[in-house]
């Protein structure tokens, strides 16, 4: 079953799960939403916290600049309406890592209207797209954080967080499986790491989802949905659908409903418990924030914020595949930033774009996880990677020698040439040397040489290998192969 008609066995027959993410997005900014205090994550508790942030008297929130332009330009990447008139909203609930006792945020008129994602919930058919509705990209500012395990009988609070800015960025309920859900998360972390307003890290917290879930019979109403807070991988969002999904249809064929609450996820079981109950809607008594003016986005500001975008994941893989990269390759090589404009360097270093996407795809990235670096690590440039792959294309290395010196390059850092010229490393191509190798190879080895002659032409690479290693890996192959050729058609 693919993936697409992804169903739920259960005894009263197959079900569907559909799912929407609410993903909350750190915006990468100088500062707060609606202060001047530090955003960095690792912090002394209570160390970034501004009298704004705290919710001191007298104090007045003024929006940052950086945070509204970074969102705008995320909107733009998803292909989203950008309204040029937004306003701010006070939601309003008590808790003790909310000082103000209410959260800024924007319910009513959003920053960024409806856009859409499309994505390849399969690898290996990228061509297989799925297009998921994006609803809305909000702006708020985050709550602080209740730390229950630094007294036996006391919370503290962590303020760090408070005011910090996020995006929420609202799909719609058009994921029908937890490939879908993965690839529409995955896509979109790619979206925000190359535009530049989220760094995506979310085992720091700074991108995190909400998972909503509900299940139904093909093709019926939509059923209750359950809310999943705060998952913070792609595999846990996908595990927590999964299971969800599960307890959903045990529930139902029970006899039991599904109650509209909200839940956790536990990593280590995988499965999702209770947090508290929804049948009573919140009444969050909602208002215009009247410290705010509404935002008002002229021409010129919209036009700077467009004209920053860089290329996109879709159209720099796009370009790859013009170039003749597989669309496999080059899914892979822009799935994250940095490999992309590390790729991008070394083919303006003047890599042929085929030959290189083979070298990253396996060599390089085959070293950097044996190494347990990333690629903005990586021991060897790009610039090197392009001369590499030069001494190949001219014949001065084989395949076997290319691996050679990458090996030696990686340990020391050196250029190709320099080891080539250290270690001897140098292709021949030289036929009389060739010839004079394989003349010998002959002689040594009468009886493999009699039954090639007599039929057994599978004998072949036997004599190909034994030249090769005769000349430690340095004759050319395909000379070797034509000179070969040539002296076993002697009689």
């Amino acid at each position: 079953m693919t993936e697409q008609t992804y169903r739920i066995q259960g005894a009263t027959g197959e079900w569907e799960v559909v799912i929407g993410l609410e993903v909350h997005a750190q915006v990468t900014s100088n500062a707060k939403l609606f202060s001047g205090a530090a955003t960095a994550f690792g912090a002394e508790p209570n160390t970034q916290v501004s009298l704004v942030d705290a919710a001191m008297p007298g104090m007045l929130p003024v929006p940052n600049r950086e945070c509204i332009r970074q969102a705008v330009r995320t909107g733009m990447a998803i292909d989203a309406q950008i309204n040029r008139w937004s306003r701010f909203d006070r939601k309003n609930y008590f808790y003790a890592d909310l000082p103000q006792g209410y959260q800024i945020s924007q319910l009513y008129h959003p920053l960024v209207g409806e856009g859409h994602l499309d994505v390849s919930p399969d690898e290996k058919n990228p061509d297989a797209v799925k297009r998921i509705g994006i609803e809305r990209i909000h702006v708020e500012q985050d709550a602080g954080k209740l730390m229950h395990d630094q007294h036996p009988t006391r919370s503290y609070v962590d303020l760090n967080r408070s005011g910090v800015a996020l995006m929420e960025i609202v799909s719609r309920p058009d994921m029908r499986s937890p490939a879908e859900a993965g690839a529409y998360l995955t896509k979109l972390r790619s979206i925000l790491r190359y535009v530049g307003s989220c760094d995506g890290n979310m085992d720091q917290g700074s991108m995190r989802a909400d998972v909503n879930v509900s299940v139904r019979k093909p093709g019926a109403p939509f059923g209750t949905r359950t809310e999943t807070k705060n998952v913070n991988s792609v595999r846990f969002v996908m595990q927590a659908i999964e299971h969800e999904a599960k307890r959903q249809v045990a529930v139902l064929e029970d006899g039991g409903a599904i109650v509209q609450e909200t839940r956790l996820f536990n990593p280590d079981t995988g499965q999702t418990r209770s947090m508290r109950s929804k049948e009573d809607a919140h009444d969050y008594r909602y208002f215009p924030d009247p410290d705010l003016l509404p935002l008002e986005l002229d021409e010129g500001f919209l036009e700077e914020c467009r004209a920053s975008l860089p290329e996109l994941p879709d159209a720099k893989r796009q370009r790859y595949e013009a170039a003749g990269v597989s669309a496999y390759q080059a899914g892979v090589l822009t799935a994250e930033v940095e490999a992309a404009r590390w790729f991008d360097a070394l083919l303006e270093a003047g890599a042929p774009p085929v030959q290189a996407a083979n070298w990253v795809t396996s060599e390089l990235f085959g070293a950097l996880n044996r190494l347990g670096k990333a690629i903005e690590e990586s021991p060897v440039s790009p610039s090197q990677g392009a001369e590499l792959l030069k001494l190949v294309a001219d014949g001065t290395l084989s395949g076997s020698l290319a691996k050679q010196v990458f090996e030696i390059m990686l340990d020391t850092g050196q250029s190709p040439a320099e080891v080539v010229a250290e270690h001897g490393l140098k292709q021949t191509s030289d036929t009389g040397a060739i010839d004079a190798v394989i003349a010998e190879v002959l002689a040594k080895n009468p009886g493999q040489l009699e039954q090639y002659r007599g039929g057994k032409e599978a004998l072949f690479g036997f004599f190909v290998g034994q030249t090769m290693k005769a000349m430690a890996g340095k004759a050319n192959p395909a000379i070797v192969n034509e000179r070969l050729k040539a002296m076993l058609a002697q009689s």
